[in-house]
């Protein structure tokens, strides 16, 4: 599914939190107006440059409560790859940061600074899509194997079990 698909939420006095939060974050940032998305209780979407995900994710988390970073999901979105940064506040409200990346070249900075955690997260997207995360520290792949030829990312489109190179042992 990509953002484009997410349904929109009927107006309702149920989504006054998710209003009020579509409000804040506009109002702090101008660029984001129509980019906020409130797809049903306690979901809300947000479509964010690369070069807006940091002051977005911050602002979210620093003033706005949302101090969990739940996952980060990718996809492949054919010329592009997608990058959704799910974060949670104690209110149970999900806010989602969706951000693309081109396929062949640098890919948003690393928000390990800020959830320490992401690191496996990022490593997930890295290995299996093959996202070029901005300054990730070095460390072991996950989770394909570090026998895993370089440069297959299994799960893009355009990648077939084929690719493997034929002999070629990928380590359990």
């Amino acid at each position: 599914m990509s953002y484009e698909d997410i349904p929109v939420a009927e107006a309702s006095p149920a989504l006054e939190s998710e209003r009020l939060l579509q409000q804040q974050l506009e109002s702090a940032f101008s660029e984001l107006s129509g980019k906020v998305t409130i797809q049903r209780v306690r979901r809300v979407w947000v479509e964010v440059t690369m070069d807006q995900l940091h002051p977005v994710l911050t602002h979210a988390k620093d003033q706005l409560g949302f101090g969990m970073l739940c996952t980060i999901t990718g996809t492949d979105e054919g010329t592009h790859l997608g990058l959704m940064y799910h974060l949670a506040s104690d209110g149970g409200v999900v806010l989602t940061l969706v951000t693309t990346a081109p396929k062949d070249g640098p890919g948003p900075q690393t928000v390990t600074q800020y959830f320490p955690h992401a690191d496996l997260y990022e490593r997930e997207v890295i290995d299996l899509l093959g996202v070029r995360i901005q300054g990730v520290a070095d460390g072991n792949r996950y989770p394909l194997p570090d026998g895993w030829p370089e440069g297959q990312y299994p799960l893009r489109k355009d990648w077939t079990q084929e690719m493997l190179e034929v002999g070629k042992e990928v380590e359990p």
